[in-house]
């Protein structure tokens, strides 16, 4: 298996509703999937939403309860005070931020907002992960 991520599938209860979310904090929806499922550009891996119990069926699974579900999807920023701008702007675009900007112990600055279905979103600004011209991030040897 080569180690990269290529997609990202959030389960959402509705899926024009989160189109709507995500494409005001940025993202561009591509015109695959013909709106049941709505593929989005996320730098160089793409976003899927699509509805949770058409995913849960996909993946052979029951649609269980919402919930905190064991992961965070990151999103970092090129400077500090991007951090504080990116959470408000998740939160005008109808996002609850779950835990305010602040200074983390290992140098840089975090906090997180959910989307409207609750999937978690950390904004963080980490002066030991740099981030390329093309948004790619480099984890240090």
């Amino acid at each position: 298996m080569e180690p990269r991520v290529s997609l990202i599938t959030l389960g959402v209860a509705d899926v024009v509703r989160s189109r709507a979310f995500y494409e005001q904090l940025g993202f561009k929806a591509s015109s695959a999937g013909g709106g049941a499922v709505v593929f989005l550009q996320a730098g160089p891996m793409a976003l899927c939403l699509w509805t949770r119990s058409e995913l849960a069926g996909d993946a052979g699974v029951a649609d269980g309860p919402i919930g905190f579900r064991g992961i965070a999807v990151a999103h970092n920023v090129r400077a500090k005070e991007a951090v504080d701008a990116t959470l408000a702007e998740a939160e005008r675009a109808g996002g609850t931020v779950t835990k305010a900007a602040h200074d983390a112990d290992w140098g840089g600055r975090t906090g997180y907002f959910a989307d409207p279905d609750g999937h978690l979103w950390e904004v963080a600004w980490n002066p030991h992960f740099p981030l390329g011209d093309d948004g790619a991030l480099t984890l240090p040897p």
